[in-house]
């Protein structure tokens, strides 16, 4: 972590209020997966285009996301059997400022991401009225819904310089559900976020670097990891490159 600390020091910094013009609750992602060996020289890359977001004088931003789904699993189901109009419903909490949010995302069949939340101040997960509001659009209702993975992270969020962009890196994948655990400490997950696709000094790095584009969910993969009965053939190549990357060394 040290290494990492050092590398972001080079960035200029920007605050929660900062990032209000570029919120993007309604965008296009484009995801990437690599061995966090490989983060520090990417990095290194983006200090002159990229601002760092600071909170409470850290870069990273340590997350607690609850999901929530159908006995059944009827929302990992739909992106495992590829849905499109799919949601996923959950708590997120930000541990750096102890916020909590209740979100919905709604993966569109034009594959944009429209994200609504509310904050919420119930810590034991309940869906208050006003967090009841955002799941008609759904289809689903608070009693259909219960509490299906805990996943926790750490970020890193980068904001570009010149365009409406967004980029968040993720590492220290950690899963919990029903008393099972599992993590993802070699893993990075970084996402571009942007109201519409267009040019990114970070997407450029990435084909530099050789590293595609990666269609990904952390959900899925979570829900994957820790179900072995559940559903999976789908995502089983997926898997199958979390893995190998994992073992990967720079």
């Amino acid at each position: 972590m040290n290494h990492l600390i050092t590398t972001l020091d080079k960035f200029e910094s920007i605050s929660l209020e900062g990032m209000d013009k570029v919120k993007l609750m309604n965008r296009v992602d484009t995801k990437y997966i690599f061995n966090v060996s490989r983060l520090p020289e990417l990095l290194s890359q983006l200090s002159i285009d990229y601002y760092l977001l600071i909170i409470g004088n850290s870069g990273f931003g340590k997350y607690e996301n609850q999901y929530l789904d159908t006995a059944r699993y009827d929302m990992y189901l739909q992106h495992h059997n590829g849905k499109l109009n799919r949601h996923k419903i959950r708590f997120r909490t930000y541990r750096n400022t102890g916020h909590t949010f209740f979100e919905t995302k709604f993966k569109t069949n034009k594959r944009r991401t429209i994200k609504s939340r509310v904050e919420v101040t119930d810590p034991d997960y309940s869906i208050s009225h006003a967090a009841s509001k955002l799941l008609v659009p759904t289809g689903y209702t608070a009693d259909m819904l219960h509490e299906s993975l805990m996943v926790n992270f750490t970020r890193i969020t980068l904001v570009s310089k010149t365009v409406p962009e967004r980029l968040t890196i993720d590492i220290n994948l950690n899963y919990s559900s029903k008393g099972n655990t599992c993590d993802y400490p070699e893993l990075t997950i970084a996402e571009v976020k942007q109201s519409r696709a267009s040019g990114s000094v970070f997407a450029k790095l990435m084909c530099e670097f050789h590293i595609q584009p990666f269609a990904f969910s952390k959900y899925c993969l979570g829900i994957a990891s820790l179900n072995p009965s559940i559903k999976n053939n789908n995502f089983k190549y997926k898997i199958h490159h979390v893995n190998k990357l994992c073992r990967e060394h720079s």
